[in-house]
């Protein structure tokens, strides 16, 4: 039960603190009046809130939004390791400097629409900031469940639209030129296996011996490794592999006799084992031959600088001075560089040496392997890993496969992903044009 406690201030007059029972059974203070009719009010409206379940304590709310997220929210929110980490980048690049200093009490629709102007005028993408403000209200939903705010700040405020662009599909002639163009026979191998199973590169890169059956031709996917800062691994290492897949179910399809047939030769060969990894980091994979020396007579001048001086490219005082970026000028600064460290000096740093335990590492392949293949195939540079995923379901999908069919071997959550790969290579309307110009030309007999 609760009661106004009376008290005389310095001042000689008498002062009422309206007390009432949290939800702890502690006697706390609902504020202190000048009338015990005001008290009385106080504390039977706290009563009144204790009684629906709610935690009257302002002190939660008055800690700022840094101390909660630091020392509440992030040690105790359960997730992924790689999604923590993806909530840390955005929490510390995007959000902190915005709400970091404010009181979790005091943070209002209003500055959260502000906030998402200001990142709209910063040039920040609006996928990014529809993910801010995703992370953002996870924080938020936390806090008013635990009761630290009363208010959700995020409810009603919306982000700029993310435009649904169409895919670019690759095609099996542009595959073909890729394939062609990629150093080796391994990276060859992982990049059919890739068109040919349609699997994510954190499923292909933990494919091991015991996950294909060659003789019914089953492949199984029940594992995915990530690659993360080692600070987020349980364990502080570069790779974590998770004993199941994105969606968390296992799956299980068959692939082709003749990608079988090169696995099977590849185990062999390798002698990897049921436990091998079929693809393995190879850092001495040989790189493309050195490009010609540069010839700065034949590349032409810069714009004008400052003081309205031009400098030949490909040359260090086009970069310095100029400050051209081009790639011949990059180039040579890069080589200037690059004797100065071989003949020591510029303090030359220990080659960079990658941490992984044999998974091949996505940046590494990318730079290494893949985007030179791409410029070498003469293919737009944007074409990415996973769109070899896109590239299998669509050409499934316009061979005539059933669409539950490949939803299943892709592993996708809803049957309306998959039919985003309907009609999406260049020649995927010929079908209908045909049959619209069948019946637009039909004549009328008498």
């Amino acid at each position: 039960m609760g009661y106004a406690f009376k008290r005389i201030d310095r001042h000689g007059k008498p002062r009422y603190t309206a007390c009432y029972e949290d939800l702890k059974g502690k006697i706390t203070s609902a504020g202190t009046f000048s009338s015990k009719k005001e008290a009385d009010r106080a504390w039977q409206r706290a009563e009144a809130e204790v009684g629906k379940g709610r935690d009257l304590n302002l002190k939660r709310g008055r800690q700022t939004f840094k101390k909660y997220v630091e020392e509440t929210w992030l040690p105790n929110h359960e997730v992924e390791p790689s999604t923590m980490q993806s909530y840390h980048y955005s929490i510390y690049k995007h959000v902190m400097p915005e709400f970091g200093a404010m009181r979790m009490m005091d943070i209002l629709p209003e500055h959260v629409r502000a906030w998402i102007s200001g990142m709209k005028k910063n040039g920040v993408s609006a996928a990014t900031i529809r993910y801010n403000k995703v992370v953002l209200s996870a924080i938020f939903t936390t806090a008013l469940n635990d009761q630290v705010t009363y208010i959700h700040p995020c409810k009603g405020v919306r982000t700029p639209t993310v435009p649904e662009k169409p895919l670019e599909i690759i095609s099996p002639e542009q595959f073909d030129d890729l394939y062609h163009a990629l150093p080796d026979a391994d990276s060859k191998l992982l990049v059919e296996t890739a068109i040919e199973t349609g699997l994510r590169w954190g499923e292909l890169t933990e494919l091991r011996g015991r996950d294909l059956k060659t003789r019914s031709r089953l492949l199984t996917v029940s594992r995915v490794v990530v690659e993360l800062n080692p600070k987020f691994h349980p364990e502080g290492k570069r790779f974590l592999v998770k004993d199941y897949p994105k969606d968390k179910e296992w799956r299980r399809f068959k692939l082709s006799d003749q990608i079988v047939t090169k696995l099977e030769d590849h185990i062999i060969e390798e002698k990897l084992g049921t436990d091998g990894l079929l693809f393995v980091y190879q850092p001495e994979t040989p790189v493309e031959e050195p490009p010609a020396p540069l010839d700065p007579e034949a590349l032409g001048w810069t714009e004008e600088n400052a003081k309205g001086r031009r400098y030949r490219h490909g040359t260090l005082s086009a970069y310095n001075a100029a400050k051209c970026r081009c790639d011949h000028c990059r180039r040579a600064f890069a080589e200037y560089r690059a004797r100065r460290r071989a003949d020591g000096k510029d303090n030359p740093r220990e080659p960079r040496r990658r941490e992984t335990d044999g998974h091949v590492p996505a940046n590494w392949f990318r730079n290494r392997i893949w985007k030179p293949a791409l410029k070498k195939a003469d293919l737009d540079p944007k074409v990415r890993i996973h769109d070899l995923r896109h590239a299998h379901a669509s050409w499934l999908l316009a061979g005539g496969a059933d669409l539950q069919v490949v939803k299943e071997r892709l592993g996708h959550g809803s049957i309306s992903t998959t039919e985003r790969y309907l009609h999406t290579l260049d020649d995927a309307d010929d079908t209908a044009l045909a049959a619209f110009d069948k019946i637009r030309s039909r004549r009328r007999t008498d």
